[in-house]
């Protein structure tokens, strides 16, 4: 019952981009076409589910232990800044098309602060590692799904007759506000 309510609270209730507000550059900035936020949130997935993984285990194992806790954020950097590297890398050579696509997006999940956010958070939440990784992966999924709705809206709203003055950035604006006010409605889900 316990990672019932960590999914469901992470997707939906406390969704990082819409109710924590973490991650908002990739969420606009990528979110033009579904395919390419799609992708976006597979990249995401995979990193945080990693880094949640080796920060977890390096707070515990060694930080903790040698009483260097200070040192968590710059060191939670710097493994996020590899872990980047490594999809880059991956991207590059098994989907060149997805690569191309995400452009200088992927570079921005080393600072993407909802990577960093979900580290970090798994650490004060005092999750273990397995719910740590639940909460990373259904944290992932969340920004997914917020990502997908959003790029999808955004890509009806290209069809569409905007008035001038909010074509683009503005009426993206908006419609992320509705879609926050939206996801609200969860509040109390959990």
């Amino acid at each position: 019952m316990e990672y019932f309510v960590i999914i469901i609270s992470a997707i939906f209730v406390s969704n990082i981009v819409l109710a924590q507000f973490l991650g908002i550059c990739p969420f606009v900035g990528v979110s033009t076409k579904l395919s390419t936020a799609v992708g976006m949130g597979g990249a995401v997935m995979f990193v945080m589910t990693l880094a949640t993984m080796v920060t977890w285990v390096l707070q515990y194992y060694v930080l903790n232990p040698f009483g260097l806790g200070f040192m968590q954020t710059i060191v939670f950097i710097l493994i996020i800044a590899a872990l980047v590297q490594m999809v880059e890398i991956i991207l590059k050579k098994v989907s060149p098309a997805l690569y191309q696509a995400l452009g200088v997006y992927l570079p921005l999940i080393t600072t993407n602060c909802a990577v960093l956010g979900v580290a970090i958070l798994t650490i004060q939440k005092e999750y273990n590692l397995l719910e740590g990784v639940v909460y990373a992966i259904s944290t992932a999924i969340g920004f997914t799904l917020a990502i997908s709705l959003f790029s999808g809206i955004r890509e009806h709203l290209d069809l569409m007759e905007v008035p001038k003055g909010m074509r683009g950035v503005p009426i993206a604006l908006v419609v992320a506000g509705i879609l926050a006010l939206a996801f609200m409605g969860f509040t109390g889900l959990v």
